[in-house]
């Protein structure tokens, strides 16, 4: 019997919506930032960007797939214990602690900040008084979310990325001004440092978590066959990782040409609201404001309704509209800290975990390769584990030299941030040894006749 395949118009129609599921508009801030720093290196920085922003997030949504539809079945091949430890901490990360905060900071401070007097905006209540409002308004619409949400991010996204191209269009054909001299890490190391500032979309994690929706989504084209469940969602991966790519090399040659014009600032959403307004005017300004909040919204409630269905699942003695209520008000609290103080918190995190989930992603596409075997899991995650929490302290600007001047000095690679990648690497062929002759020993105590 011949396996159903996606024809090219359900193949785009999923792309699309791939592309829509990992548009946040949070994720647009960070393209502006790293152009401004990088300047004359933007084009090396922004494709260590893309690799994390962009490559990773399309193999996790392949992984998920070819494991069975979700991060607790793919985080399983390491240990059923670590599978939900590991869950769980992938949804905090998306959810209360810095993804769900983070939609509503970037809608203040695109969607406000530009309209309030510098005075107002320094004594924190506007900002406050904005997170209570606008997470009440998720918390409302998460108590039953419906397919409203769905449909007006549909017509969100399409006004989001008009609002972004007029901008874009008019940046380039009327640069702001001249690409300016890279600064800090970019200067010396633009491709690692825009790698790792990759992982601040989060969009690795996103792959991990909302996979399923893309796979549920081809396989409700009549597609069942593993094989082409993963082919499909490459092709629609690829589409959707097209329209990325080209968003964020747009907006980072924005920020490229921004900041003899707009000044040094402290995040992507002052480049943007800062283009918008010198190339539209006020106008402008209050067009970006709108589709950002809204798109902003949008994109926590789903966040609130996806991590209030995965917490409730385990603890289902809890109630869904008391999990949602925690989410919302926790996020708010985050949320007041800014966003340039969020963006600055959430790195060290991200440094420590981010390694776990990339090694978690890349080894299970050598699944058969390397017989299934747990050890190699356990030894890869453990190798990258071991490096990216001493990347994380170091971040967090704990002292730790003697550990780190330790690895500066022996470690290959890790000057350029991706110290983990060898450490992993052994620790994974070992793994592999150890998995081989624990095989090994089983068949010979199974089958003595075959010593």
């Amino acid at each position: 019997m011949e396996q159903k395949r996606l024809s090219t118009k359900e193949t785009f129609t999923i792309g699309l919506m791939m592309f829509a599921l990992f548009l946040g508009a949070g994720n647009m801030i960070f393209p502006p930032s790293l152009g401004q720093s990088a300047g004359t290196n933007v084009w090396i920085a922004i494709i260590g960007f893309l690799l994390t922003g962009v490559g990773l997030p399309l193999l996790g949504v392949i992984a998920v797939g070819l494991t069975g539809g979700s991060i607790k079945e793919l985080a399983g091949r390491v240990h059923p214990g670590f599978a939900i430890i590991f869950s769980t901490v992938m949804y905090l990360a998306i959810g209360p602690f810095f993804g769900i905060p983070r939609t509503g900071t970037v809608a203040y401070e695109i969607g406000v900040t530009p309209f309030l007097p510098d005075t107002l905006n320094e004594n924190g209540i506007p900002l406050l008084v904005y997170t209570i409002v606008f997470f009440g308004i998720t918390f409302w619409f998460s108590l039953n979310p419906t397919k409203l949400v769905d449909r007006i991010g549909k017509v969100l996204t399409p006004i989001l990325l008009v609002v972004i191209g007029l901008i874009v269009i008019k940046g380039i054909v009327n640069p702001m001004g001249s690409i300016s001299i890279p600064k800090g890490d970019y200067a010396s190391n633009p491709f690692f440092t825009g790698f790792i500032n990759g992982y601040l979309t989060m969009d690795a994690i996103a792959a991990l978590v909302f996979g399923i929706v893309v796979i549920n989504a081809v396989k409700s084209k009549g597609v069942t066959d593993k094989k082409e469940i993963a082919k499909s969602t490459t092709k629609a991966g690829l589409i959707a990782v097209s329209g990325l790519a080209l968003v964020y090399l747009s907006l980072a040659y924005i920020g490229a040409t921004s900041r003899n014009v707009i000044g040094s600032t402290d995040n992507g959403g002052a480049i943007l609201t800062g283009a918008a307004d010198i190339l539209y005017g006020q106008f402008g300004l209050m067009l970006l404001s709108v589709a950002i909040t809204f798109a902003c919204l949008t994109t926590s409630i789903g966040l609130v309704t996806s991590c209030g269905e995965f917490f409730k699942k385990i603890m289902p003695n809890i109630s869904y509209n008391l999990i949602i209520g925690i989410i919302c008000i926790f996020s708010a609290a985050i949320g007041n800290i800014g966003l340039t103080q969020l963006i600055n918190f959430t790195l060290p995190v991200l440094i420590g975990i981010y390694p776990l989930a990339i090694a978690l992603i890349v080894y299970s596409f050598f699944h058969r390769q390397f017989g299934g075997y747990r050890e190699v899991y356990i030894g890869g995650l453990l190798g990258a584990g071991m490096v990216s929490i001493f990347d994380a302290l170091k971040q967090m600007n704990v002292n730790i030299t003697a550990v780190t001047d330790l690895m500066s000095t022996y470690l290959p690679l890790y000057n350029q941030g991706v110290g983990w990648i060898v450490p992993s690497l052994i620790l994974a062929v070992i793994g592999y040894i150890i998995g081989k002759g624990r095989e090994h020993t089983l068949d010979h105590a199974d089958n003595p006749n075959n010593a």
